[in-house]
């Protein structure tokens, strides 16, 4: 059952992005929205990453509302990019530790001079607060470079993605330069060790937080002080716009045997559980699964594919691009993922949104997005639960599939839209820029 909110915006599912500006602006018209330049900061620990690939959505979304967006990063990406636009992103985006300590001792040294008292007080709050005296240095001259270029620049606010340390830098660029900032906390890392990141603190001193999830705001809530709650909003990820064409809803693909899972090999992911039932359903099904994404885990999954003698079943391709992403959720009957901890998943609306039934886990925001009518849901952990949906899944007529699809497709429309949710955000930021 969907909320208030989501039916009221399922009422305009393919609604354009110049529409959804005025619907959702209070201002009205895309004139009135650009018409003063405006500018913000977005900070992340590593950008841009293939697993996250929404921010870049989101960037891209705000731009079309008229606001610039700076891109800074605490440290650059190791990974190789196959999709040019992840390229050209990784060009825009400006390394706080870029290898260059002298440039970042310079930043540290004149925010010493322009600001002694202000300099003095946040690193000794880094230094109180960080668990090493290494890292509370660290912080410190980020942060000192942060502030730098954002005076340099003209910004005045940062929005940072992921409540860890990025916003550890940027709450200690505020206590230098009287910048402001905000945050999207995702989960599940920011609400497995509220108190050693200083949550309760973060959010005391934003300017307002985001949670991708109702769950996910309800977690913000659980760590901070009644008084903050009203600065604690739900602003959900979207997914990029070349999953919401109209000619990319194929069905052939809910023929196939295939059953997809997009996730980074870790633990969060419970992926041997996938592979464990799996092991289960080929007994009496023919089917094959792929999975992409890489990780820390590849090794343990290698060795149970082997040992479980599933090496033509189960297919573990490392990271494609975004758009092979969607080639193979295309071509795919169901995406499956059994995940132990989560945030809300965009490969979820992704798959929808491409009239793909899923099959994932009960845990954190998943069952906003997720239940009977677009897929299954299922207890994490379970991988008799887990065998079931998938032996579900291989058996469902293509009617249903087609049918589950359709009605994902109409949920993510409804509350994963870029342009929309950019809209929310962007009046969120409006009073800071």
């Amino acid at each position: 059952m969907l909320s208030g909110f989501q039916e009221k915006r399922q009422a305009m599912p393919d609604i354009g992005a110049g529409q959804a500006i005025a619907a959702s602006s209070p201002s009205g018209t895309r004139d009135d929205i650009a018409s003063t330049p405006r500018k913000v900061a977005y900070l992340v620990n590593v950008y841009p990453k293939i697993s996250h690939s929404f921010i870049r959505t989101e960037i891209d979304a705000l731009e079309r509302l008229g606001v610039k967006v700076s891109r800074f990063t605490i440290r650059r990406t190791p990974e190789d990019f196959s999709d040019p636009a992840d390229r050209i992103e990784a060009a825009r985006t400006m390394s706080l530790l870029d290898g260059n300590w002298r440039k970042l001792a310079g930043a540290v040294l004149r925010n010493f001079l322009k600001r002694p008292g202000k300099a003095y007080s946040a690193l000794a709050r880094s230094l109180r607060q960080a668990d090493s005296r290494v890292r509370a240095v660290a912080y410190f001259a980020e942060a000192a470079a942060l502030a730098d270029q954002m005076e340099k620049q003209s910004i005045r606010h940062v929005h940072v993605h992921f409540g860890t340390n990025p916003v550890a830098v940027a709450r200690l660029a505020a206590r230098l330069s009287g910048i402001s900032y905000s945050f999207t906390a995702h989960g599940p890392d920011e609400f497995d060790a509220p108190l050693a990141l200083d949550l309760p603190g973060k959010i005391a001193d934003a300017a307002f937080v985001a949670g991708v999830s109702s769950f996910g705001r309800s977690q913000l809530m659980r760590w901070s002080d009644p008084a903050h709650w009203s600065r604690i909003q739900v602003v959900r990820c979207a997914v990029a716009r070349h999953f919401l064409q109209e000619d990319v809803t194929d069905h052939t693909g809910l023929e196939s045997r295939t059953l997809i899972c997009v996730a980074r090999l870790s633990a969060q992911k419970g992926l041997p559980l996938l592979v464990a039932a799996a092991a289960r359903v080929a007994g009496s099904h023919d089917f094959t699964i792929d999975i992409v994404g890489d990780g820390d885990g590849r090794a343990v999954l290698e060795e149970q594919v082997d040992r479980l003698n599933l090496k033509g079943r189960i297919r573990l391709l490392g990271w494609r691009s975004s758009e092979d992403v969607r080639k193979l959720l295309v071509a795919s009957r169901a995406l499956v993922l059994p995940s132990f901890a989560e945030g809300l998943p965009v490969v979820l609306m992704e798959a929808l949104a491409l009239g793909r039934p899923v099959v994932s886990t009960a845990v954190a925001g998943i069952p906003e997005l997720l239940d009977a009518e677009n897929g299954w849901l299922v207890p994490s952990g379970s991988v008799d639960a887990l065998a079931e949906a998938m032996t579900a899944v291989l058996d469902a007529p293509r009617e249903l599939l087609e049918a589950m699809g359709q009605a994902g497709r109409r949920r993510v429309l409804a509350a994963h839209h870029p342009d929309i949710n950019a809209c929310e955000l962007e009046a969120l930021l409006r009073p800071c820029l």
